[in-house]
């Protein structure tokens, strides 16, 4: 089997999946991702979606878009080459392109399929560029479990789960467990859950109560204190290309993904200290 082992001093990557849509994927990449730059860690935010939003949601044209996480898949660029920088300091992005629908099909055949963006990050690493060396990486994936999540998980140090507080949350969350454990066991032995983050709270609905009791009864100490309110400040900020930090740095939504980043990091010394 080809080698696991992640390169010492390289960055956290935390993979944030769920082959749910709809459930603040991309939301929780790009405000998880501007809240770490805002407490000083160095972030890139992989867009491994076809539908590229997280690169809208952070004010990357689709024009300017001339190399992405296609052509690092494919072999046909490194991903220093594809990065962007955003309005955020510290924070950059690989962004994505409708041309990752196809990808699966041009590298089903090779080998190191699994391993593409995994490579390409310690690579990345290796080259040592100053503006390059990112603390966190986080890999946005698309709203199923193919090759391209694969890829992310294949990559990661640990898994991001971003759950919706409404009726069907846990529908798929299982599914979702065993393929972390079947990339954990055949690709990555090193792989594990960081957490989940229960987004779209509502305190008004006792539904949203009642899933975060069933969530936190399933999944115990996996789950994050913090909850990611229902905002409409955050719903309205991808459509200006910028993270809800922002855009309103006073509403709840972006004050809860500065407590989540902080959790995420708390959470990070801990298992350093492990």
């Amino acid at each position: 089997m080809l080698s696991t082992k992640f390169p010492a001093g390289a960055p956290r990557v935390l993979t944030l999946a769920n082959q749910k849509g709809g459930v603040g994927k991309t939301t929780t990449a790009i405000n998880l991702g501007t809240a770490l730059a805002a407490i000083g860690e160095s972030v890139l935010i992989v867009d491994l979606d076809p539908q590229g939003n997280a690169s809208t949601g952070l004010g990357i044209d689709r024009r300017a878009r001339r190399l992405s996480t296609y052509d690092v898949l494919v072999g046909e660029a490194t991903l220093a080459e594809t990065i962007h920088e955003t309005v955020v300091p510290r924070l950059h992005l690989a962004p994505s392109t409708m041309d990752l629908l196809g990808v699966e099909l041009e590298i089903a055949s090779e080998k190191d399929r699994a391993f593409r963006l995994r490579d390409a990050i310690h690579a990345l690493h290796d080259a040592g560029v100053e503006n390059r060396r990112y603390t966190y990486v986080l890999v946005d994936c698309p709203p199923s479990l193919n090759l391209l999540t694969i890829n992310a998980m294949a990559a990661a140090n640990a898994i991001v789960v971003p759950l919706q507080c409404e009726f069907f949350a846990l529908e798929g969350l299982s599914q979702l467990l065993k393929t972390v454990e079947q990339v954990r066991v055949s690709l990555n032995p090193g792989l594990s859950i960081h957490g989940v983050v229960l987004t779209m709270f509502d305190p008004r609905n006792n539904l949203s109560g009642q899933v975060v009791a069933d969530v936190r009864e399933f999944m115990g100490e996996k789950v994050y204190e913090t909850m990611i309110p229902r905002n409409v400040r955050v719903s309205e900020a991808p459509s200006y290309g910028k993270p809800v930090l922002l855009y309103d740095l006073k509403c709840h939504g972006s004050q809860a993904y500065l407590r989540l980043a902080s959790e995420v990091i708390q959470r990070e010394r801990t298992l350093r200290a492990a």
